[in-house]
């Protein structure tokens, strides 16, 4: 393993959407101090604000690092490396989490690396054993299903900066497509938990919904339609409220044709590319019990292992995004990267792999931490 002990500890922010985190790791991954401040403002909104988001963005993170830097028991002198997700994501929130650490970088001389919030989200499952105790770390390729609230898509991993995307949504996300049923059905924002809840009381044979792109070749998804069709059977209601059992029903019934299209759409993926050591599923939509139950069978039928980073690692948080930088730094990355500017979009594809280094060795993901 490279000598990281001038690299770290280190600092991560996470700012790109509603979720205030910073997470502190050492040279081996081990969470040394972690904070997540989650938005409350946008409930009532039904969904999150930009604006609001990088206002209260901007309000937390002082506290927030503060309070991260206790909890590790350092002083902001003893961070040797700041990172933070530079993309993609929302810009306001982009533009304030990560103007924060380089501002911190640059006041103590120390550099700055620029994460892509997308690779590290596809890295959890890599995460050091003492944060996933329940699972082995999957050696390379693995297949990756993305799915959370802005996206949706499959992806080849090769090796640290070596993704290859397969498919993705054409529309709404898995996420977006649950918080707007959720919504129609009444059960405000974040929906996915609630809807998730509430099918279990339901029949998911109850109503007849499509499976947008079941069965067509590739493994692009579709939610759109799915969403609309439900918004049809709702619509002899009116005003009116809802019975809760026709809510449960619908619920049940929707979860049920997004399960039925995610597997068929993992199915396609797992015929595109040579053979894979895992199925891997991450983001916040992966915290979904009948989806993960559906991908596991799947994973089983093709005889390879099924990996989910624990649930509390599905959403947004700092530590996946120091971890990434790790990865990076294992491979022998070198931090420089402070004048990239936050970008609300930003393709795996565009983001190099890391360039060969002689002492770069395996991450620490996979074998013990050295004494």
């Amino acid at each position: 393993m490279s000598d990281l002990s001038s690299l770290t500890p280190l600092l991560a922010i996470e700012t790109s959407c509603d979720d205030t985190a910073c997470a502190i790791l050492d040279s081996h991954g081990t969470l040394l101090g972690e904070s997540v401040l989650s938005q409350e403002d946008h409930a009532a909104l039904g969904g999150v604000v930009p604006e609001i988001a990088a206002r209260a963005h901007l309000k937390a993170l002082p506290s927030l690092v503060d309070l991260t830097l206790e909890r590790a028991g350092l002083a902001l002198s003893d961070i040797a490396l700041f990172a933070a997700t530079t993309g993609p994501g929302l810009i306001g929130g982009l533009i304030v989490g990560s103007s924060y650490a380089k501002g911190l970088a640059m006041a103590r001389g120390k550099p700055f690396m620029s994460i892509n919030h997308i690779e590290a989200h596809i890295l959890t499952p890599r995460l050091p054993a003492s944060l996933r105790p329940e699972e082995t770390a999957p050696n390379f390729p693995y297949l990756a299903l993305l799915v959370s609230g802005g996206h949706c898509q499959c992806i080849l991993v090769e090796g640290v900066g070596q993704y290859r995307r397969l498919g993705g949504t054409i529309d709404d996300s898995a996420g977006e497509a649950f918080d707007k049923v959720a919504k129609m059905l009444g059960l405000g924002w974040p929906g996915g938990p609630a809807l998730e809840a509430l099918a279990k009381e339901g029949n998911p044979r109850a109503y007849t919904l499509p499976r947008p792109l079941k069965g067509r070749p590739g493994c692009d998804f579709s939610f759109s339609g799915l969403k609309t069709a439900v918004s049809r059977h709702l619509e002899p209601f009116g005003r009116e409220a809802l019975p809760r059992h026709i809510a449960a029903d619908l619920a049940a019934s929707f979860q049920q044709a997004v399960a039925d299209v995610m597997t068929d759409r993992v199915k396609q993926a797992l015929a595109m590319v040579p053979p894979v050591t895992a199925l891997v599923v991450a983001g916040g939509v992966a915290a979904n019990q009948t989806l993960r139950q559906r991908l596991e069978n799947i994973a089983q039928e093709h005889h390879i292992a099924f990996l989910a980073p624990p649930l509390r690692f599905c959403t947004d948080n700092a530590a996946m995004i120091g971890w990434a930088a790790l990865e990076r730094l294992y491979q022998g990355e070198q931090p420089g990267d402070i004048a990239l500017a936050p970008r609300p979009r930003w393709p795996l594809s565009e983001r190099c792999a890391p360039s060969a280094h002689p002492s770069a060795s395996t991450s620490p993901s996979l074998m013990e931490p050295s004494s």
